[in-house]
C-alpha cells in the first residue's frame, strides 16, 4: 500500500508532498514557469494535471499517464469578450506548442456566459478561479497550483488533499453534476485501478 503513504497525514505534510511531486514533473514545471512569466490574473494550473501526476508518481506509472491536456484557469472580469479570452488562448498555445499535450486556457469570469447551455445548470457569475474549483463534480479534482515569478508555489485545494492522497474520488453535490462525477470516475479507474469512486 505504498501508494497511500501520504493518506491521512496533516495538511502541511500533504501540501509539501504535493509540491515535491509537482516539482518532479518536468512538463508541469515548464508550464508553471511559463505561466508565472506570462502573469495572467488569478491563474491556476488545475485538475488532472495535478491529481493524475500524484497518482502516477505514487503508483510508479510514467508521469503523463492519463493526462490528455493541461487545464489552466485565470480570472479577468475586466473584459468578458471571447476575443479577449482568445487572445490569451492563442498566446498560451504558441508558448507551449512543443509540449506533448495541449494547454487549455479558460477565463473563469466568462463561465456563466456559456455553462448553462453546455451543462444544463444555471450558473451565477464567479468571483475567482478558486470558486470554480469549489463547483467541480468531484471534490477530489478541486486542486490547483501556481508559481510566482520567484518560484514559490501556491497550492489551492478548497476541499484539502486527503482525498487525492487516499485515491478516493468523492462527489461534490453543490451542482447537479452526477453524470460528470460518474464519467470521470469510470475513466480514472481505467488508468488507476487503485482508486475508489464513491457513489453520487
Amino acid at each position: 500500500m505504498k501508494h497511500l503513504k501520504y493518506s491521512g497525514l496533516n495538511a502541511q505534510f500533504q501540501n509539501e508532498a504535493l509540491e515535491g511531486i509537482v516539482r518532479s514533473e518536468p512538463v508541469l514545471m515548464e508550464v508553471l514557469r511559463g505561466l508565472a512569466e506570462l502573469d495572467l490574473p488569478d491563474w491556476l494550473l488545475v485538475s488532472g494535471a495535478i491529481y493524475n501526476t500524484v497518482w502516477n508518481h505514487l503508483t510508479g506509472r510514467s508521469g503523463m499517464t492519463g493526462v490528455n491536456d493541461l487545464d489552466v484557469f485565470y480570472f479577468d472580469d475586466s473584459d468578458l469578450s471571447y476575443e479577449a479570452e482568445d487572445k490569451y488562448i492563442q498566446q498560451v498555445g504558441a508558448l507551449f506548442a512543443q509540449l506533448p499535450v495541449p494547454v487549455e486556457l479558460r477565463n473563469q469570469a466568462r463561465v456563466h456566459l456559456w455553462a448553462p447551455e453546455k451543462f444544463g445548470n444555471s450558473f451565477e457569475p464567479l468571483n475567482s478561479s478558486k470558486e470554480m474549483l469549489e463547483k467541480f463534480a468531484s471534490k477530489t479534482h478541486a486542486v490547483g497550483v501556481r508559481l510566482d515569478i520567484e518560484g514559490h508555489m501556491d497550492i489551492v485545494a478548497p476541499f484539502g488533499l486527503d482525498d487525492v492522497f487516499s485515491f478516493r474520488i468523492v462527489p461534490n453535490h453543490v451542482l447537479n453534476n452526477r453524470a460528470a462525477h460518474e464519467k470521470k470516475g469510470a475513466r480514472a479507474l481505467e488508468h488507476w485501478p487503485e482508486l475508489t469512486v464513491l457513489p453520487w
